[in-house]
């Protein structure tokens, strides 16, 4: 189960408005933590607490293809995002480096920022425990879910390779 606070953001959020190109002279997830949604809002690495939750409108990641987007999010201490879509590269990002994702228009228009908001990640109920409302994002699939669990793709692939030794 994920909970957290709702940092909500619009559409389009792009992988500068995620992690500022200025900052790329390194790929170290703590220094990158730092920066993390500074162009969208200044002060949000400061206002964050570990598991909050980024919510996005549509198409969040778009942009470049640069893996420190969900690096950068996931190092800041947000549990996961929901939006109402992503980025094609963004969403195969994500899951390579862990970051759970859920995509759920009712929940996005559904929730305020601040909001506090729950996840099952293996139904993909999304409830927001503000308003008392409940919203259902696609659970992503078994496999991918292990990928994540695994702290990611390359984790994975080490786990997978040791089993059959």
């Amino acid at each position: 189960m994920i909970s957290g606070k709702a940092w909500v953001f619009g559409n389009n959020i792009d992988t500068d408005a995620i992690i500022p190109a200025r900052y790329l002279n390194t790929s170290d997830p703590m220094e990158l933590a730092k920066h993390c949604m500074e162009d969208a809002d200044t002060d949000f690495v400061k206002k964050i607490s570990k598991g909050d939750i980024i919510v996005g409108g549509e198409n969040f990641g778009c942009g470049s293809s640069r893996e420190h987007a969900p690096i950068c999010i996931k190092a800041a201490g947000i549990s996961c995002v929901v939006a109402k879509s992503f980025a094609r590269i963004f969403f195969r990002n994500a899951i390579n480096m862990a970051l759970p994702i859920f995509e759920s228009k009712e929940a996005v228009e559904g929730t305020k920022e601040g909001d506090k908001v729950e996840i099952n990640e293996n139904t993909g109920e999304i409830r927001n425990l503000t308003s008392g409302k409940t919203f259902r994002a696609k659970p992503l699939p078994p496999f991918i879910q292990k990928i994540i669990n695994s702290g990611g793709l390359i984790n994975y692939v080490k786990e997978e390779l040791a089993k059959k030794k």
